[in-house]
């Protein structure tokens, strides 16, 4: 879903937390939190493909001026190129009608839970689409929206109570700005039973390896706990919550990390430092989230792009050394359709609005990073990967500096997260190696200390044994 009010319903909790941590800093060398410090709830139990693998959003309306599955198709290699291994398709749904907004509507007002927007082509064209991505190596999961419907869903017609209503037995929108759909009532069992049915019909008839599910914290996690269950029954799915509570792991093997998008946003605009990232990793995901959650590190997707700006407005010149960020920290690794061409728009979010594809060095950027992800075993996703250990240096407020080890792999990554050069040197046992510089392809060697230098929003990642 869109707009504004999405913003401060569902991402507000995330700007709450941040400000707990607006104004603290760091003056001691800062170990990494023993695994005991993790919450002792576990996370489900994840498909073993997903350990090391980048995700790709699809907008299929505007990846091409034909706006359909076939296009997309055509593209697939270049993904596995790119090193990604999970395709999301946005909603694939057909879209309401009635209150629709703009000429197109939102993807996110679902008509027909088990039918395909004839605008992305035909039944044929998603079954080549999803073989062609397992073919790949690469799985595919899809959008979608348990929480509302379109108004002219037929359940209003044929299952009215399954709708929440008003005082006046009218249907009603789940918020006041998503007036193109209507709330769905959980509190019948009737209707949980079809849901399910119809998200286990898309795994079951065309082989879709999981689900990105739209504001999940708002459908009772009680349901989705359900829905994993009857899934991995019929295969080992991946699932995405668009939310980031901690209990969510139960039932969702991903959750959204707002937080560090708004971490980014944030240092780029001068209001918060280096530092923080560090505290909120310490005292909030560690204490908080499951050691084996998977976290999605993102700059923009297409709720950020088309309502909050591009990555070039938000982050400025930090927006490249941003996206290596979200590659090597821990966690699963967002990139969104147009940013390997180096979008500069806001995409229209109900209108016709191609992405203008060209050469950009972020392609390369983005490919040598998921590549690494797959090789290496410190930047794996939850308890398969490295937990992140802060190399102190003499600028810590403008640089983070980290290490990140697992089973003899090993990533240092050096950020100048500031708008001005930077020379700073770092002190530590563990910074000694040889390795090999991930963009320069220089092989270097560090002894215990070592003096950088770095641009403004510059960065060096080296990985090792």
């Amino acid at each position: 879903m869109n707009p504004l009010t999405r913003f401060s319903r569902i991402w507000l909790p995330a700007i709450l937390l941040v400000s707990v941590y607006i104004t603290s800093s760091c003056t001691a060398e800062k170990a990494p939190e023993p695994a005991s410090a993790h919450p002792q709830s576990q996370s489900v139990q994840h498909p073993e493909w997903s350990k090391n693998l980048a995700i790709y959003e699809a907008n299929i309306r505007q990846f091409s001026e034909a706006g359909d599955f076939k296009s997309f198709e055509a593209y697939l290699p270049e993904l596995q190129k790119m090193g990604i291994g999970i395709v999301w398709l946005m909603p694939i749904h057909p879209i309401g009608e009635l209150n629709r907004k703009g000429t197109m509507g939102s993807y996110y007002s679902v008509r027909d839970y088990k039918a395909i927007n004839p605008e992305f082509g035909t039944a044929e064209d998603l079954h080549r689409l999803v073989n062609k991505v397992h073919e790949l190596g690469m799985y595919v999961i899809i959008d979608w929206v348990a929480n509302h419907t379109a108004w002219d869903h037929p359940w209003t017609e044929s299952h009215p109570e399954f709708y929440t209503r008003d005082s006046l037995g009218n249907f009603v929108p789940p918020v006041a700005d998503w007036s193109d759909v209507i709330d769905l009532d959980y509190g019948n069992p009737e209707l949980r039973r079809a849901m399910i049915e119809a998200l286990a019909y898309w795994v079951r008839e065309f082989n879709i390896d999981g689900y990105r599910c739209d504001v999940a914290a708002m459908v009772p996690t009680d349901f989705w706990l359900a829905v994993r269950d009857t899934l991995d029954k019929i295969k080992p799915v991946f699932m995405l919550a668009e939310a980031h509570e901690p209990e969510l792991h139960a039932a969702f093997d991903m959750t959204y990390s707002w937080q560090y998008k708004d971490l980014m946003n944030n240092i780029a605009a001068g209001k918060q430092s280096a530092d923080d990232l560090d505290d909120h990793y310490r005292n909030e995901e560690i204490a908080e989230y499951p050691s084996d959650a998977y976290r999605m590190l993102f700059t923009t997707n297409h709720d950020e792009n088309s309502w909050q700006g591009t990555v070039f407005e938000r982050l400025d010149g930090g927006a490249e050394a941003f996206a290596v960020f979200t590659g090597v920290f821990r966690g699963m690794p967002l990139l969104y359709s147009g940013q390997e061409a180096g979008m500069d728009k806001r995409l229209a979010f109900f209108e016709k609005d191609p992405i203008e594809w060209r050469e950009h060095p972020f392609r390369e950027v983005y490919t040598r990073l998921f590549n690494l992800k797959r090789e290496n075993r410190a930047l794996w996703n939850g308890d398969a990967g490295g937990d992140v250990q802060r190399l102190q240096s003499d600028q810590d407020s403008l640089i983070y500096s980290f290490i990140r080890e697992k089973d003899g792999d090993r990533v240092v990554a050096l950020f100048n997260f500031s708008s001005e050069a930077q020379t700073f040197t770092i002190a530590s046992p563990q910074l000694a190696g040889t390795y090999h510089d991930v963009f320069s392809g220089d092989n270097v060697t560090f002894s215990e200390q070592e003096t950088f230098s770095l641009d403004a929003w510059g960065y060096r990642v080296v990985a090792g044994k």
